[in-house]
């Protein structure tokens, strides 16, 4: 959100702006990923990987590969701080779980239907 103010533009902080208390300029990497409407999205990334960490990240990666990088910071970021030992591996232990478990319900309820059939 640019605006113009007797020649000089300004624009409101990104949300990494806004958490490290700090001006957000033109070339901030955080800005396009983390707008500042989702302040909870930067606070988590930063409190699990840093924010140089981040910055580093984003850094090295073409513009392409940027926004699916941070999709996945901020998932990671966000289950780890909700599951602090198994973080992004329990979610995704718990999802194969549930998967298994309704593939066998499918199974069943297939054999039941062709048992069904054949009487």
């Amino acid at each position: 959100m640019a605006y113009n103010s007797g020649g000089s533009t300004s624009r409101s902080p990104c949300a990494a702006c806004k958490h490290l208390r700090r001006k957000c300029t033109a070339e901030c990497v955080f800005a396009p990923y983390f707008p500042a409407n989702q302040p909870l999205k930067f606070s988590n990334v930063h409190k699990i990987f840093g924010a140089s960490n981040v910055t580093k990240i984003l850094q090295d990666l073409p513009e392409a590969s940027r926004a699916d990088a941070v999709t996945s910071l901020a998932f990671e970021a966000e289950e780890r701080i909700r599951d602090p030992v198994y973080g992004c591996s329990g979610a995704i232990s718990q999802t194969q779980t549930k998967i298994r478990v309704l593939q066998d319900e499918v199974a069943n309820l297939v054999w039941k239907i062709k048992k069904t059939l054949r009487n």
